[in-house]
């Protein structure tokens, strides 16, 4: 009786391993700033104003380097390699604020902001997730990116982009379990 009720308590745990998906580890990923959303960040650079905007109402909006973590202070050589990679791209193509700017050097600069947030959870059959046979990996989240350009005091130019959505699905397979070493990147070496 006492060997049965060993294999009933031993069998339930195991299927409680299986099916209990929360003991995967998940991770989240915050690049810190006061914008907790895309549409929030979205909202605060949307009201700058090229031409306009000094640098003290960035300030007021949450667009300060010396406030606010994560936010890039670009010299005009930074902003120059930006805006001119390579020589197909002359001066005279750029915008023509950005044209002044340059010439302006030193009074020309720049912020780079790219907050985020990502969520990285592993779901799936907690057994062969720990074995490494299987992993399952969901990855949700935001991203923005803003360039703003200043000449002295005055910004003269901005630039966004990033992911107001992001829904990253990984399922990775490993037939050996924990003996398979498994490289993310490919060895590509030259061919002789």
């Amino acid at each position: 009786m006492i060997k049965m009720i060993k294999i009933v308590i031993g069998m339930t745990t195991i299927l409680l391993m299986i099916s209990c998906a929360n003991l995967l580890p998940t991770v989240e990923q915050t690049t810190e700033s006061r914008w907790k959303s895309y549409e929030d960040t979205k909202q605060s650079f949307d009201k700058i104003m090229p031409g306009k905007t000094t640098s003290g109402e960035l300030k007021e909006l949450g667009f300060d380097p010396f406030e606010n973590p994560n936010i890039k202070l670009l010299n005009y050589l930074e902003i120059t390699r930006t805006f001119i990679p390579n020589e197909s791209i002359r001066l005279a193509d750029l915008d023509p604020d950005i044209q002044t700017c340059l010439k302006a050097q030193t009074a020309c600069h720049g912020y780079e902001i790219s907050p985020k947030i990502m969520n990285s959870e592993r779901y799936g059959n907690v057994v062969l997730d720990v074995l490494n046979f299987r992993r399952k990996t969901r990855t949700t989240g935001w991203k923005f990116q803003g360039l703003i350009i200043l000449n002295g005091e005055r910004v003269v130019y901005k630039l966004e982009s990033g992911q107001p959505r992001i829904l990253e699905l990984e399922d990775r397979e490993n037939p050996l379990g924990p003996l398979q070493e498994i490289s993310v990147t490919p060895n590509l070496s030259p061919i002789d």
